[in-house]
């Protein structure tokens, strides 16, 4: 997971590719930067079908490590 993306096509696309059946975002602006702890969509799966929503984008902090949180992750 990379630290940055960006989100640059419109909600209309994202739901029309997706089949969203409820979206609870509002309007969605362009967002040029996500970065970590800001809102970024999210789509998701329900027992009513597939939803867009917003979530904090980010990793979790490790449990009783110090320091900052962890913005990069890497699976080799």
């Amino acid at each position: 997971m990379c630290n940055l993306y960006s989100i640059t096509t419109n909600q209309a696309a994202i739901i029309a590719l997706f089949r969203v059946v409820n979206r609870y975002v509002g309007n969605l602006p362009p967002m040029p930067g996500v970065f970590p702890d800001y809102p970024a969509p999210l789509i998701r799966n329900t027992d009513n079908g597939t939803e867009l929503s917003t979530m904090r984008w980010g990793m979790p902090p490790p449990p009783r490590t110090p320091g900052p949180p962890v913005t990069n992750i890497r699976n080799n």
